[in-house]
């Protein structure tokens, strides 16, 4: 038997490369979701539509103001109405077009009870897009 020395293996050298797996997978899953977004981004296709005179143009909905002043007084368009004659406007206005949208403007001291019967007579003359409108505050009431 005889004693000596323990051979050691040499350790395995530093690795100077760099390892791409990881950057081919980043790179793999980029493209697959370049590939799916890609058809997304195109808004319309350009086609050259044919001209007729029988085809109508778009129009822009229409719409009826219906405001209330201070005392409750309620216009319709600019014109003031009493209770009666303002449920006949709107029930017309329905009937002419059902899709009028109603722009509800209320001066900011007028009670919340008196807009409300305000939009049940739109609602019940059957108008039922009502939407309000109001001023932004100005830099100097903030």
């Amino acid at each position: 038997m005889s004693f000596g020395r323990l051979e050691r293996q040499p350790g395995a050298q530093p690795m100077s490369e760099i390892n791409v797996t990881p950057l081919v997978d980043v790179m793999l899953v980029l493209v697959v979701i370049f590939i799916l977004t890609a058809p997304l981004l195109v808004g319309a296709v350009k086609v050259d539509l044919p001209r007729s005179e029988g085809t109508s143009s778009m129009t822009e909905p229409a719409f009826v103001t219906l405001s209330i002043n201070k005392d409750g007084q309620v216009f319709l368009n600019d014109q003031a109405l009493q209770e009666q004659a303002l449920a006949l406007a709107l029930q017309t206005t329905a009937q002419r077009q059902p899709e009028t949208e109603v722009q509800l403007r209320a001066d900011a001291q007028v009670p919340y009870g008196r807009v409300v019967e305000v939009m049940g007579l739109a609602h019940k003359a059957g108008l039922y897009r009502i939407g309000f409108v109001a001023e932004l505050p100005s830099p100097d009431r903030r």
